[in-house]
Order: C-alpha cells, then structure tokens, then sequence
C-alpha cells in the first residue's frame, strides 16, 4: 500500500518538474526572516529562576502577602462609608524594599480627579433637563477618600504622599526580604450612587420606598503587588484596567442597620447573631440541599423590613484567607436563598441576595445557574476552593470580587423579562461567578492585561453556556461572531496585547477576540484533549499565583507539544485577520501518453536526485478545467498502471487499494494576514461529502498560497472552505468552487 501511495506522490509531482523556478537574479537584495511561522523570542520575556521557558513558576519565585483587619461602619442615612485597617505587609522579595505603593482606587470619583478629563467630549445637540444640569449645573460628587491618618504599629505618624489614585509610604528604614510591618489607616468617603455617578461598586436608590442597595467595593485603602515582573504595579486607576492585588488574610467587621441582609467575601462568624433563628435553621438546611435553593430570607421578611428603617445597628462579622479583596453587599430589601453545591472533594454554597423587584426570576434561576457555574469551572480548571459563590441583584452592575459579585437582570413593574433579557441574565451571572476563577484565584494582572482574566473568563463563559442547555444563544466564543469586529476599520483596532486604556473597542478587543481565539484552537487548531489538559495545567500552575502573559501561551504549548507561535504571534501580536480562499481548481486525467509539452521525462526524486520514467502522465483536463468535467481514470486503459498493480500487489492486496477516478489540483489562498487550518469540504454528484482539515503549517514555505491534490473516486461538485465557519475567515465570498454569485461577505454571519 506504501508503495502504491508513493508512487502516486511522484506522478502527481511531474507537472511541477517543468515548471522549476529561476534562479535568483544577483541583484535581487536579501531578506530576514519574515516568516509569520518564526518562533517569538522576539516578543517574549527571557526565562529565569522566577518564571520557566515552560510557563511554570520556577525555582525562585515569590509573591508578597498583605493582611487585613478592618472595622467599617455603613452610615445608611447619610450614604457614607467609615473605616479603620491595620495592614501587615510581608516582604517575600530578594531586594528590600524603601517604600510601599498602595491604592486608592475610590479616589477615581474624588472631585478634582484627573479621570474626569483625560476622555475626549462633544456638546450634544439635545439634553434631558437633569442630564443638562448635572454636567453643567451641580456641583461635582466628592466621592473620594478622606484619610484621617496613616500610623506605624507603635500609632506614629508616617509620611506618605497622595499620587492621585496611588498612595506611596515612605519607611523609616528599607523594608528586608522575610521581614514583615504593620500600620493603621482610618479614612471615610461618600458612597456614590452608581446609576447617576457610575463605578463598579456603590448603592442604587429606589425612590417607591426610599430604601438603598449596597454594593461595596473598593472601599479600603489596598496593598499594591510587587513582583518579579515589573516591581510595584502602581499605574493609575483611570477606569478601564481593573485591579492588580496580592493575596492575604482579612478579618472585617462590618456595621450595618440592624434591619438589614449582608454577605460578602469570606466565612461569616456571627451567624446565629444576625439572623433569626428560623432563618439559621432554613440556612443549616440548605447545606444539605443540592437540588434546588432553599430560601433563608423570605420575600415576606425582606417586604416587611423594607417598611422599617431601624436605628439600631448590627455587626456582621467575617475570615477570609488566602484571597486578594473583599466585597460586600447589604440592604434591608434583601431576599436571601442558598443551595449546596457537590464537587469532586468537597461541598461549597451557591448563594443570591435579590429585591423583591427582583423576582420571580432571581428566585427561580440565580442561585441554579451559580452552582452550575461552580461545577462547570471547576472540571474544567480546579475545584473551587473558597467556602461560597455569591450572586448579588443589582441594576447596571456587573462585577466581581472573592465569592461574591454583582448582576444586571430584571423583571419591569408588570413582572415582564424579554427572552434577551433573561439570558443576559443569565450570561452576567455566569461570567462574573466564573472570575471567582480568573483573576480571583489565577491572579493575573488586570491593570495591564485586561484579556488575561476577561478573556479567558468569556471562553469558559461560553463552554458553561452551551452546557447549561441545548442551543443557549451565546453572544461570543463561536468564530463567526468575531467577523464583524476583525473586518473593522484598521484604525479602530489594536491587538489583544495592548494595555486596556488605549482600546478603543473594549469588550470585542478583550472579551470576545481572545475567547473566540481560544475556542478555535480548541475546536479547530488543537482539538479538546489536548486543549483542556494544556488549559487545565496552566489554571493549577498558577491558581493563587501571578501569571503573565508569557506564562499562559508557553504553558499552553508544554502541555501540549503543539506550536502555537504563529497562533499567538498573529491573534495577540497584531490585528491581522483571517481570510482564506479557493484561487484555482484545476482537473486532471491519467494517461500513459507523453504529452507533447513535456520535453524531459523525469521527476524529482525526493532528497536524493532524480527517477526516470516509464511514467503515468497527469494530464489538464482541457482548456477551461474549471467547467470541463474531468476523464474517470479506467486502469484498463492506462497500460503502464495497469501492469504496475498487477505486478507489484497481489490479487488481495488489489482488494485493499483505493480506486481514484478523479484528481483535482487545488490551489488555496490567503489574502488576510492570519493562518489558520485549512478546511475543505468536498461535495460529490451524489451528494455526499467528505472534509479534510490541513494544519495551518501548510503555509510555512510559502505565507500567502498553498496547494493540495484530491484523489476521488467520485466525480467533484463543489469545494467549500471552512463550511461551519470555524475560522473566523472575514470574506467567505471566495470560500467555494465553482465560484458562487456574489454575496455579501457578511452573509453566511446573519443571525448566527
């Protein structure tokens, strides 16, 4: 059979012969290496003792640790928050430190903040009345933080200066490698009301009953990370780029009114103190209960409290370890329910807090899709480690912190919930659970690298989705959903790898462009095994660590001895876009003939010289090959190849051969500047198909055209390229033979 497929190969070789290329002129200048296959020591970090060339930690890796204790009181009436820390910062670092960088994210919304003036802005030819008087008209919201004082372990003042959203400590004396300090801070600010304000955290108003709903974050003075990568990561707080933290211990205490809910990040303490008794005995059920959420807080409880506005206080107490934030939310409208959740090694709580103008959906569906959330993640990273998952009902919001984050979705005042609106519901909850993951526990670099967890996070995002049921209408992951935005004006596209205040278009740029890159290596370039053991490796390398980029794609090649360079390089590097098409088709007939044309019987012979003939000739099927039917190839009538089979294999053996009638050479190219497999769907006249992917190295000798020879035994239709559309290809106007009329290039993406 060898044989036979060998010399197969060397006549379908012999049209090549006659056509050798020239020699290079002598006055042809040289060239690098401008080849996109090239390996990308060019754009990657050098390995060292902190991180490996294999994208694992090395041998000397470190990371800092900060610990919190905090006392903060939530002052309702006045919409204020107070607050006490001590902060125990251990130095993990080789070098000693002279001096501490911590943020002050909260200082975004201060009243004199750059952030209000670095965006460009045009007068409008319309306003609504408070719009026009809150821009021109009302005084600027003063939302930052008031520091009252920054004291060392012994209460003394320490010097420290402001840099807007950066605060830097300077220390009485360097700060050496395994040594540790403590030092208090006491500061309080307005909360803002996010709706009219903005921000990721704040309160939302509700004007029917005069009540607020908390949702807290931010709103400490937090530890900058210091690493091995870039030092402090102390760039400002502008909006976009969220939060680069180290990992550490909290204990909060937190006062609220005694009429109100709460949950946040970590184990609360105090149980039994801040709820009733019935409501502890509904909670002790629910850690038993997997199959549906048992409700703690009734809507019967919140509805009541929400008419009460107590002046008494309580404290909810709360430990959380090993996490890099803490968030809360509270209110007395507060609906609470709970249901168990099963992993492989252990039981952890899903959990919701939600207004009554929350349900019926909220009731129905939250705490169901968290704990579908947990399981699917966890099979597919590790099983989640912390204690509980909270989902917290809050209009406009959708953010994330340590076990608990907070989700846009609900009913209007009729009890109505549009289709779209319920699965985007759905979809929020899903992914702002899912970065409990990335950046939570994979702590990358959000600041810098927005992609690293808003990417990875919509890829599984998407997995979770289609496993929570059959045909759930994901907004991104499958490759056509991404065409629109890479067919886009250049000039309103960066590369994934560009630091979150300068995209222009933010949630393509780093949610969909990096989750849809990796769903096709996944479903296209890798395929599932080695994609989610690779995937799988890097989520367990780092998991409570601080990967960087060059972690993630050097990982994912270790793991999987796939070459992924040319992937990374073109989808992250640049803005290069996918376009593949079917240049020439043509068909040939088998024929023991010499044709005319061909003056020298010979063909090239591998790495080793020539082989002369007899040979079988492949001959163009007349001159317009494209709309002239091929010749079916008879053995009987092509002598030579006749005697060659009945000489070298036996009757048996003859049995087992393929019977090609039809062979067709097909030229593909590649007017866009991203590699990508080669699909290729054959339709026969009898309407049956078969595809055959290529490897996208099938360009790495020549970037812009490769060629390919089809052996049928039945005659060809149709060739299509990339039929599901699995490659992201922006022009599939050139993706079929015959060439079909012209469509649009957008059309095969409508209502995908």
């Amino acid at each position: 059979m060898k044989k036979a497929l060998y010399t197969l190969s060397v006549l379908a070789a012999l049209q090549a012969v006659a056509q050798d290329n020239p020699a290079p002129k002598a006055t042809e200048p040289g060239h690098g290496d401008n080849n996109k296959f090239s390996q990308m020591y060019d754009l990657l970090a050098t390995p060292n003792m902190f991180r490996t060339a294999s994208g694992a930690p090395g041998p000397a890796y470190y990371q800092q640790q900060a610990d919190y204790k905090m006392d903060i009181e939530l002052d309702d009436k006045n919409t204020k928050l107070y607050g006490t820390e001590t902060i125990t910062y251990h130095n993990n670092a080789p070098e000693s430190l002279d001096y501490l960088w911590v943020q002050l994210d909260q200082n975004q919304h201060a009243a004199n903040s750059p952030g209000n003036l670095i965006d460009s802005e045009k007068m409008n030819s319309a306003y609504k009345a408070d719009g026009f008087a809150r821009t021109y008209m009302e005084q600027e919201f003063d939302g930052g933080f008031k520091l009252e004082y920054v004291k060392d372990a012994k209460g003394n003042p320490m010097k420290y200066t402001v840099n807007q959203t950066m605060m830097r400590i300077d220390l009485p004396k360097p700060l050496k490698h395994g040594e540790k300090i403590s030092f208090s801070i006491k500061w309080w600010y307005n909360i803002n009301n996010y709706q009219i304000i903005g921000g990721r955290s704040g309160y939302e108003h509700f004007d029917k009953d005069g009540n607020n709903l908390y949702v807290v974050a931010q709103f400490y003075p937090r530890m900058a990370v210091y690493n091995d990568v870039e030092g402090w990561q102390n760039m400002q707080f502008w909006g976009s780029g969220e939060f680069a933290l180290p990992f550490g211990n909290f204990e909060v205490n937190i006062t609220v009114p005694a009429d109100h809910i709460m949950d946040g990040t970590g184990e609360l303490q105090n149980r039994k103190e801040v709820l009733t008794a019935e409501q502890n005995k509904r909670y002790e059920l629910a850690t038993k209960t997997y199959d549906k959420p048992v409700v703690i807080v009734t809507q019967a409880e919140a509805e009541a409290s929400q008419k009460a506005f107590s002046d008494k206080k309580k404290t909810w107490k709360f430990k959380a370890n090993n996490v890099r934030d803490f968030g809360f939310s509270t209110s007395r409208k507060f609906i609470y329910d709970a249901m168990a959740v099963k992993l492989s090694e252990k039981s952890v709580m899903a959990i919701s807090l939600y207004p009554p103008e929350a349900n019926p959906y909220w009731g129905e569906t939250s705490t169901k899709v968290v704990a579908h959330t947990l399981k699917t993640y966890s099979k597919y990273t590790f099983d989640y480690p912390y204690p509980k998952a909270i989902s917290v009902s809050a209009a406009d919001q959708g953010m994330e912190y340590p076990m608990i984050c907070w989700n846009y979705g609900r009913p209007d005042e009729k009890g109505y919930m549009s289709d779209q609106l319920k699965f985007g519901m759905m979809s929020v909850v899903i992914h702002e659970v899912g970065h409990n993951f990335f950046p939570m526990i994979v702590n990358s670099d959000e600041r810098q690298w927005t992609w690293m967890d808003e990417g990875l996070n919509t890829f599984l995002q998407y997995l979770t989705e289609q496993e929570f049921m059959p045909n759930y209408p994901s907004r991104r992951g499958p490759a056509a959903k991404i065409v629109p935005y890479m067919a886009g004006e250049q000039k309103f596209l960066e590369p994934i790898m560009t630091n979150s205040e300068a995209i222009h278009q933010f949630g393509s740029n780093a949610y969909a462009k990096p989750a849809t890159g990796l769903n096709m290596l996944r479903e296209t370039v890798m395929g599932h095994e080695l994609f989610d053991h690779a995937f799988k490796t890097y989520a367990n390398r780092w998991k409570f660590k601080h990967p960087t980029p060059e972690d993630f794609f050097r990982t994912m090649e270790d793991a999987s001895a796939v070459d992924l360079d040319w992937f990374w390089r073109g989808w992250f590097y640049t803005t290069d876009y996918v376009d593949m098409g079917i240049a020439d088709v043509k068909q040939y007939y088998v024929t023991d003939t010499q044709p005319k044309d061909l003056k020298d019987a010979t063909v090239k012979k591998g790495r080793f010289g020539q082989e002369t003939g007899p040979f079988v000739y492949m001959v163009a099927n007349g001159p317009d090959a494209n709309k002239t039917a091929p010749k079916p190839l008879d053995t009987k009538e092509v002598k030579l190849l006749n005697d060659y089979i009945q000489e070298k294999f036996t009757a048996e053996e003859r049995t087992k051969l393929k019977q090609p009638k039809y062979f067709y050479e097909v030229t593909f190219n590649k007017p866009g500047g991203m590699f990508m497999p080669i699909i290729a769907e054959l339709t026969f006249d009898d309407g049956t198909t078969q595809t055959t992917t290529f490897p996208a190295q099938i360009w790495r000798k020549n970037n812009q055209t490769a060629v390919r020879v089809f052996a049928t035994d039945k005659p060809v239709k149709k060739i299509t390229l990339d039929p599901k559309l699995q490659t992201a290809d922006v022009d599939v106007t050139n993706n079929v033979w015959p060439q079909e009329a012209a469509k649009s290039k957008f059309d095969k993406f409508e209502n995908k």
